[in-house]
Formats: structure tokens, C-alpha cells, sequence
């Protein structure tokens, strides 16, 4: 197993959690230098907070615990693929590097809608999709199907 496909593991029991708790179901984690330095999944519909997504929520708490809102040499994990406000958070935390699962056909903004770093923002980052992509998208589904 690559280090890419047990982050994205972890990040998928992340995912699971919100499903539990009638959240769409996208776990994130932040690495830095091989250590798990935050956690979340979503949490709008519990908390009430439209900006409550997982990307947001791991990069916050990623800022705490480094004590400074730089996240350079930091890799963000998340199940689907980030939409705008999650994209221009982490250009505006100076993420070195995302690894998504699903793409997201509605909102991708890092290759299915809209490309984020090929803008000429003041940052970008490296990223990789797809990674257990086939998963990440099966819970999803499996979450919308449950609502219909």
C-alpha cells in the first residue's frame, strides 16, 4: 500500500463518520512530514455553517496545531475533490500538495470544472486525483441514493 492509498484510507473513515451522522460523507486529513496533524469531515448540516466542509475544517485545525496559517509542505487527503471555496483556501493557506478520491463532475475546481492552478494566483500546489477514487465515489452515491 503507498502512503497516498492509507492517508486516503483514513480519509474515507473520515468520510464514513459524516455519512453516520447524516452528513454528505468527505473526510479530510492534513500530513505533514508523515504525521496526521488534523482531522475532519464535514459538518454543515450539524453545525449550521455553510463554510463547515472538511477541507476547511482540517486546514483550520492544521493552523492551530502549527501554530501559523502557512501550511507549506503540507499534503491535504480528502475524499472528493475540493470546490471553490476549499480550492481558494488551500491557495490561500499555501498547501504544498492535495490528493483527492472522487473527481466532482458539479464542483471540481482542481480539473472537472474549473482548474484552479492553472489561474495565475500568488500560489499553487501540486495535485493528484483519483486516489481510491472508485470508494470515495461509492459512499457518495450510496448517500445520495439514501436521500432520494
Amino acid at each position: 500500500m503507498t502512503k497516498d492509498t492509507y492517508y486516503m484510507k483514513r480519509a474515507v473513515e473520515l468520510a464514513r463518520g459524516a455519512y453516520d451522522m447524516g452528513e454528505v460523507p468527505v473526510g479530510a486529513l492534513v500530513v505533514k512530514d508523515g504525521e496526521i496533524i488534523s482531522e475532519a469531515h464535514n459538518l454543515r448540516e450539524n453545525n449550521k455553517v455553510s463554510t463547515a466542509h472538511a477541507e476547511i475544517l482540517a486546514i483550520e485545525e492544521a493552523c492551530r496545531v502549527l501554530g501559523g496559517w502557512r501550511l507549506d509542505g503540507c499534503t491535504l487527503y480528502v475524499t472528493l475533490e475540493p470546490c471553490p471555496m476549499c480550492a481558494g483556501a488551500l491557495i490561500n493557506s499555501r498547501i504544498g500538495r492535495v490528493v483527492y478520491g472522487a473527481k466532482d463532475a458539479r464542483a471540481g475546481c482542481l480539473g472537472s470544472v474549473v482548474d484552479f492552478n492553472s489561474y495565475p494566483f500568488n500560489h499553487s500546489f501540486s495535485v493528484d486525483g483519483g486516489i481510491c477514487g472508485d470508494e470515495c465515489a461509492s459512499i457518495l452515491n450510496e448517500f445520495f441514493k439514501s436521500k432520494r
